[in-house]
């Protein structure tokens, strides 16, 4: 069931809403430049197929871009705990969805994110809301990799960060070089799993290894 609701719509399924919600003034404006990208590959926009894609996909980008919206260290703030706890806490096989800046065509894959507490934690749901929000933006992986390590160090100053990312790119698979099986692996590290190998090790050997 979809209830319309101004500027936005929520989706009811099984008694949980998901809620999307987009600027009626954006969205009017992109979608007179979708509709003109439509009109320039020779597409006939007034078929009945393509009559209401130049709304959907204004819509649709503004989902796919919401991180510009939200801010991932007030994510963090508002759920942060004194706790005296000092060892690695490890948020992985985080899913996640982006846009490649230079084609935006989508890359998609999973984050694994760890933190050494220094006297303050987060919810752990903050941690996938984090990546979520810098996933949600035009992005190269290697600036993702960092933005996310940088929030959360700066954020908590804890006594370390990493994260590693694996992620497929459809402007390798679907144009270009076309590579159907290929996966780019980024990562990024402060503190003690810079510093420290054994840290870094134990790492590397917890997100590579299905504990659950």
């Amino acid at each position: 069931m979809e209830v319309i609701n101004g500027g936005g719509a929520i989706n009811e399924f099984d008694g949980y809403a998901k809620i999307e919600r987009w600027n009626p003034e954006t969205t009017e404006k992109l979608a007179v430049h979708y509709k003109a990208i439509l009109e320039l590959i020779g597409e006939d926009v007034n078929r009945e197929g393509l009559e209401k894609t130049p709304l959907r996909v204004a819509k649709a980008i503004q989902f796919l871009t919401q991180g510009y919206n939200t801010d991932p260290k007030a994510i963090l703030g508002a759920a942060t705990f004194n706790e005296d706890y000092r060892q690695m806490v490890i948020v992985k096989d985080i899913e996640l969805y982006s846009m490649c800046e230079h084609h935006m065509i989508p890359f998609y894959g999973k984050a694994h994110v760890a933190y050494i507490p220094n006297g303050k934690i987060t919810g752990l749901s903050k941690i996938a809301r984090v990546v979520e929000a810098f996933a949600r933006r035009l992005q190269v992986q290697e600036r993702l990799t960092m933005q996310i390590r940088d929030c959360i160090q700066e954020t908590l100053n804890p006594l370390g960060v990493a994260v590693v990312i694996e992620a497929a790119h459809m402007c390798m698979q679907m144009r270009g070089v076309q590579k159907q099986n290929s996966v780019t692996t980024t990562s990024a590290f402060t503190g003690a799993f810079l510093s420290q190998n054994k840290t870094r090790e134990e790492f590397i050997h917890l997100i590579s290894n299905k504990l659950h």
